[in-house]
């Protein structure tokens, strides 16, 4: 992996600068499209059971940051006979790079759980069902809204707010299949105690991503993105 750093390094690079052009573009555009954010609709797919539901995430850049609101909604069923349901809200609200706060509800069908995460000096912390735990100030959780996970090497589990240790490996330029259309993107591994890929396409928007459990592979194929005509960049950057 270390021979893939540089060149890991530079594409990250051009990805910080392309991203220069969703919320620029959406501020640019006027209040009501900057209200109105950018909504990235994932569909989702099991590699045994087939479609399971959806996977959105909402960014609404501020003059304070940026927030991130996630909802799920999954369902596995096999002849007809439900096995898995699992629905969750979760919101991040970011300043730059950091991670400040974090709430989550997440239902697999027992219950809520809630994970909660807030910043507090170097460090970020996490309490869940299992308890309160410490985890440094790059933390973040997993899911890739942007390419700003390309910056950390510590992960936290959305659902159970469990942490992990990652390795980001890739950068290579490919092109993803997406409703017949060849899509140019830059596929990036993170290894930890599970594999995640992501694609990226030139503006930095994660056009699909998958989850290697298990149970099998989940692949996140982006169905639909509201308020997306300029790069994801800018969303991150217009702070």
């Amino acid at each position: 992996m270390d021979g893939n750093l540089d060149s890991r390094t530079n594409r990250s690079a051009w990805l910080a600068i392309t991203m220069v052009g969703v919320i620029a573009g959406l501020l640019a555009a006027g209040p009501a499209v900057a209200q109105g954010s950018a909504q990235f609709i994932y569909r989702v797919n099991h590699s045994v059971f087939g479609d399971i539901g959806t996977y959105t995430n909402i960014v609404e850049p501020s003059r304070d940051g940026i927030t991130v609101k996630t909802r799920a909604h999954f369902e596995v069923k096999m002849l007809g006979v439900r096995l898995h349901r699992e629905d969750a809200e979760r919101t991040e609200r970011w300043q730059g790079n950091r991670l400040v706060s974090f709430q989550g509800v997440t239902d697999k069908g027992d219950g809520p759980q809630e994970v909660k995460g807030e910043a507090r000096g170097n460090n970020f912390v996490i309490t869940s069902p299992q308890g309160t735990v410490s985890a440094p100030a790059s933390i973040h959780p997993a899911n890739p809204w942007s390419s700003a996970f390309l910056h950390s090497n510590t992960m936290m589990r959305p659902d159970s707010g469990k942490i992990e240790q990652v390795r980001i490996g890739g950068g290579q330029e490919t092109a993803v299949k997406i409703d017949g259309a060849s899509i140019p993107a830059v596929k990036y591994e993170i290894d930890g105690n599970t594999k995640y890929t992501v694609w990226l396409d030139a503006r930095g928007v994660p056009v699909m991503f998958w989850v290697d459990d298990d149970t099998g592979k989940v692949a996140f194929t982006l169905a639909n993105c509201i308020g997306c005509n300029a790069e994801l960049s800018q969303l991150e950057k217009k702070q």
